[in-house]
């Protein structure tokens, strides 16, 4: 028996949330915004979190520094069921704070700093993503994983015991990665979920199929193309799946894209087939979006059933 379910590996952040932001200035060194609010972030935090919410006995593998910001998250966490005995604690560096600001449509810009380029080591600790049913890795292409060395290193780990490998992806901010450049651990990603943005940048195609395509010619067994509004797209080398998206009233995306992967991650660990896995993840997705923070509107897997039983009458 594993420990774990899931085990994510990514990073932890403190998010400043400016909602509707007016860029017109009411005075000369002041501007006006319609709330801001303070909430644990990153990838790593935000898919244990919804994981646990979900039922999976969950643990996330990230750094945080030795502050106050690193603090908040981690009672966070504690407070949501994730388990935090494998957090590395580091004085070497802050732990990352994001300015977020979310514009009234639900999408949102974000300002990054050099704490979110910190390349901590998960690979160092392989005994802390080996006794799971599956591993997600929160942010391929980004801190720590845009370094070949680390991708290599932890996607072979686990794939020599069996274990899924689940990656999510993010345009690189600081150090730039291609596909050709990890080819060598694709074959062992066993799903990969970007969106259309970064499936864009990374395959240069235009169209949800050749984008999938292109990352299955890189070695990948299964692409998941987040499509948005629109829903989403499984690919493999048998099969293409699309399940439309749900009608909601979107008020900010952040996080959305964790929450689809934590839904989807852990319907799959519950033996639920392809379809019925993106069908529950895409719910996932569209509550988050209902509220403020990447935490706020999801609750548990009843009220995720519930919106499924609802949209399907």
């Amino acid at each position: 028996m594993s420990r774990f379910d899931i085990v994510f590996i990514g990073t932890a952040i403190l998010d400043t949330v400016i909602k509707g932001f007016d860029p017109e200035p009411v005075s000369v060194a002041g501007y006006r915004a319609e709330s801001g609010s303070i909430n644990a972030g990153g990838e790593g935090v935000n898919g244990s979190i919804a994981s646990a919410k979900l039922g999976m006995k969950s643990a996330l593998l990230c750094f945080l520094g030795n502050d106050q910001a690193g603090d908040l998250i981690e009672v966070e966490l504690e407070k949501n069921g994730v388990d935090t005995g494998y957090i590395v604690h580091t004085s070497e560096n802050p732990t990352p704070v994001t300015t977020i600001f979310v514009a009234e449509d639900g999408n949102r810009k974000s300002i990054t700093n050099k704490a979110h380029s910190y390349n901590f080591h998960p690979e160092q600790y392989p005994e802390r993503f080996t006794d799971t049913k599956a591993v997600v890795i929160g942010s391929l292409f980004r801190a720590p994983f845009n370094d070949p060395d680390v991708i290599r290193a932890v996607v072979s780990e686990a794939h020599s015991r069996g274990i899924p490998v689940f990656a999510d992806t993010k345009i690189p901010n600081f150090r730039r990665l291609t596909l050709d450049e990890i080819a060598d651990s694709l074959s062992m990603i066993d799903y990969i979920t970007p969106n259309e943005d970064e499936a864009k940048f990374f395959t240069g195609e235009e169209e949800p199929e050749k984008m999938a395509a292109a990352f299955l010619e890189k070695g990948v067994k299964n692409v998941v193309l987040k499509l948005g509004g629109r829903g989403c797209m499984l690919m493999n080398s048998s099969e293409t799946v699309y399940v439309p998206g749900h009608k909601i009233e979107a008020v900010d995306a952040t996080g959305a894209g964790d929450n689809f992967m934590a839904g989807f991650v852990s319907e799959i660990i519950r033996g639920s087939d392809v379809r019925d896995a993106l069908e529950f993840a895409n719910a996932c997705g569209a509550i988050c979006t209902t509220a403020v923070g990447t935490g706020t509107a999801l609750k548990n897997r009843e009220q995720v059933l519930k919106m499924l039983s609802t949209q399907n009458k």
